[in-house]
């Protein structure tokens, strides 16, 4: 005998319920981890790239982390505005490409209006309309890939909260303002939030909610240059340099008393501490998982293969040797926890992207789900302690006397 895999192909077959027990149970402990490790890694992957656009945010002084949800994934919450002065000072400061408001307040059907200038709608050039043209004047409106609108159309904004309730559910509902917007232009999908947001001049959200516009009265002009009498507060402003020097410089001028200036990575890798902290306890809790495990199969394996000694010692009993045998009982061993391992890095990652698809629409940014080195390590150790396991009970079913096992 020479060939052991047909004696492991038919030990499978016999014993179907062990095998299924010890794949199922090696799976989950592995796709735990998997799913644990991609999901973290999704979300911090997404939401930096959701932060791309925003190189410094400039608002008033309060809570970063607020500042950059409400700016950067429009989590609107009502924040305190920066004032006119901070947004004129920004503007004109050495180093910036352009210094963007953005006001928000007003919604169409649920998609958010937010007021800017149109070097941010660009990104100072480097993002060009997919259809359309950006805004030129008051009145018009470049819509996000999300915000099923065509280039023509009209809406107008409204103030409040969007629902599809009933007026005698209670909720707040939005009050329409008497401003129409034509829609001028589309924007290529950018994969976040913005895709589902509406951008308008700023001036016209300022003057909806009766403020200055930021120019001479009676002015029609868009964007800068303002007139710093004129300007009104913004809950944050964007301000996009000209080189990563002069980023520094200027997140060191707008910190002053009446504003704060911060770097969106900071927050994140803030946030992405926290996320680690608990990423490192689920993981520690994965590990317990599996080593419990391995546990649980070594014993019913054990069991097993001690209830089948007078098989192998048949086997022995007809000419098979102790290597032989010994290689049979570590082989059924080894493949049975390698391919749980490779089957719970299949349901890891498929459970994490079907996770994702349901949280991505809720955070407002794409999330890539992958398999990185971690994942795999963490399948390939378990697998590689089936090696070893499987020693085990090999050794231990060739203990007993070929007469001994056949008296069982």
């Amino acid at each position: 005998m020479f060939n052991p895999f047909p004696v492991v192909i038919a030990d499978y077959r016999r014993n179907r319920l062990l095998v299924g027990i010890t794949l199922v149970l090696v799976a989950l402990a592995v796709a735990i981890g998997v799913a644990v490790i991609a999901q973290e890694r999704a979300l911090r992957q997404g939401s930096a790239r959701a932060a791309d656009d925003f190189d410094i945010l400039v608002g008033a002084p309060g809570s970063p982390t607020q500042l950059v949800l409400t700016s950067v994934y429009l989590k609107l919450q009502a924040i305190p505005l920066v004032s006119g002065e901070v947004l004129a000072r920004a503007s004109t400061a050495r180093g910036v490409r352009y210094a963007a408001p953005i006001a928000f307040g007003d919604n169409y059907q649920g998609y958010p209006i937010v007021g800017t200038i149109a070097d941010f709608a660009t990104r100072g050039g480097m993002l060009q309309p997919a259809s359309g043209r950006v805004f030129a004047s008051r009145g018009e409106a470049i819509v996000g890939a999300a915000v099923p609108l065509a280039i023509g159309a009209t809406l107008h904004p409204e103030h409040g909260m969007h629902h599809d309730h009933d007026e005698e559910d209670g909720d707040e509902h939005a009050h329409e303002h008497n401003l129409t917007y034509t829609v001028v232009g589309k924007l290529p999908p950018r994969h976040n939030i913005w895709d589902s947001a509406i951008l308008v001049p700023v001036e016209d959200v300022w003057a909806i909610h009766e403020l200055p516009s930021g120019h001479t009265p009676g002015s029609t002009q868009i964007g800068p240059p303002w007139d710093a009498g004129q300007l009104p507060g913004a809950p944050a402003i964007a301000v996009k340099p000209e080189s990563v020097s002069a980023a520094y410089g200027l997140r060191g001028q707008l910190r002053t008393a009446e504003s704060m200036a911060l770097f969106p990575a900071e927050v994140l890798n803030d946030l992405y501490s926290t996320l680690g902290d608990v990423r490192d306890l689920m993981s520690l809790l994965a590990v317990a998982t599996q080593v419990l495990v391995v546990v649980a199969v070594l014993m019913a394996l054990l069991v097993g293969f001690l209830a089948r000694a007078r098989q192998f010692a048949v086997l022995r009993a007809i000419g098979a040797s102790q290597r032989y045998v010994f290689v049979v009982i570590w082989l059924e061993v080894s493949l049975l926890v390698a391919s749980g391992a490779a089957i719970g890095l299949a349901l890891g990652y498929g459970a994490s992207w079907l996770l994702m698809q349901w949280i991505a629409p809720r955070m407002g940014f794409a999330m890539p789900v992958s398999l990185g080195i971690e994942e795999l390590r963490l399948a390939a150790a378990l697998a590689l302690s089936g090696v070893f396991i499987a020693i085990l009970p090999a050794l231990l079913s060739l203990r007993k006397p070929i007469a001994e096992g056949l008296k069982v």
